[in-house]
C-alpha cells in the first residue's frame, strides 16, 4: 500500500514515532525521520527554523515529493510553577510551530492523495496539574489540524490523533491502571501506529479535519468519589 511512498516523521527515533516509522518501513515506504536523538537519520532540533528548512530541503532534493507528513515530536512537559517563558515558548515551537512550518515548506511538494497526520494527546481536552506547556501545545496542534484541513482542501487531507496513556515499553498493567480504561488495558505504540497508517491510506479518503482519540475510552469514563471503589486522596 505504501510501497515507495515518501513518509516524513518528526521525533521518529524513539517511542511512538519509532513504531510509526517501523510500520511504514514494513510496507515498503521510504521513511525520512528527523529527531534530536543521535542515529541513522537526520539529527536536528525542530524548534530551530533553519534546521526545519534544511531538513525539508534535504527531503525534497532526495525524493522530490512528500506523500505523508507525521508531526509526532513531543513538546516540553512542564507546569506553570516551574516553566519559564523560554521553556513554554520552546514547547510551542516544537509542538505547534514546527508542524505548521513543515506543512508550509512541503506544501508545493505534496503528492496527489497526500496526508498530514498530527499527533496530539488526550490532554487536548483534559489536564493534570503542572502540565501547561505540553497541554497547550497539544491543544494548539489539534486546532491547527482543522485549520490546515480547510486550507489544504482538495489537495492534502489533514487529521490528528490524540493518544491517551501509551506505554512505549509495552508493559502489561493489571488492576486499577488497566481498569480505569474501559478497554481494560493500557495502550501501546502500535495502537497509534495502526491508526496513522489507516489515516494515511486511501481507505480514509473521506476523512479530513478530524481528531481521533485513542485512549481506551478513558476520557469517556466518569469517576466520582466512592463510585466503583474509586476514592479521592486529599
Amino acid at each position: 500500500m505504501f510501497q515507495n511512498k515518501v513518509i516524513v516523521i518528526t521525533g521518529g527515533a524513539g517511542g511512538i514515532g519509532k513504531c510509526i516509522a517501523e510500520e511504514f518501513t514494513k510496507q515498503g515506504a521510504r521513511v525520512c525521520v528527523i529527531d534530536c536523538i543521535e542515529g541513522d537519520h537526520y539529527v536536528g532540533d525542530i524548534a530551530d527554523k533553519a534546521t526545519l528548512e534544511d531538513f525539508a530541503g534535504t527531503v525534497i532534493q532526495t525524493y522530490g515529493r512528500v506523500d505523508v507528513l507525521v508531526n509526532n515530536a513531543p513538546p516540553v512537559f512542564m507546569g506553570i510553577e516551574e516553566c519559564s517563558y523560554e521553556q513554554f515558548q520552546r514547547s510551542m515551537d516544537i509542538g505547534v510551530t514546527a508542524p505548521f512550518y513543515l506543512s508550509k515548506l512541503f506544501a508545493p511538494y505534496f503528492a496527489e492523495g497526500a496526508s498530514i497526520i498530527n499527533i496530539s494527546s488526550s490532554r487536548d481536552r483534559m489536564s493534570q496539574p503542572q502540565s501547561e506547556s505540553y497541554t497547550a501545545a497539544k491543544g494548539g496542534i489539534s486546532a491547527l489540524t482543522h485549520a490546515l484541513a480547510v486550507s489544504f482542501a482538495g489537495k492534502v487531507r489533514v487529521n490528528s490523533i490524540s493518544p491517551g496513556w501509551i506505554d512505549t515499553a509495552y508493559t502489561v498493567y493489571k488492576g486499577p491502571d488497566a481498569l480505569q480504561q474501559p478497554a481494560g488495558r493500557v495502550g501501546n505504540p502500535l495502537d497509534v501506529a495502526h491508526m496513522v497508517l489507516f489515516l494515511a491510506s486511501d481507505k480514509a479518503g473521506f476523512i479530513t479535519g478530524e481528531n481521533i482519540c485513542i485512549d481506551g475510552g478513558q476520557t469517556r469514563l466518569m469517576i466520582y468519589h466512592g463510585d466503583h471503589g474509586w476514592t479521592l486522596q486529599e
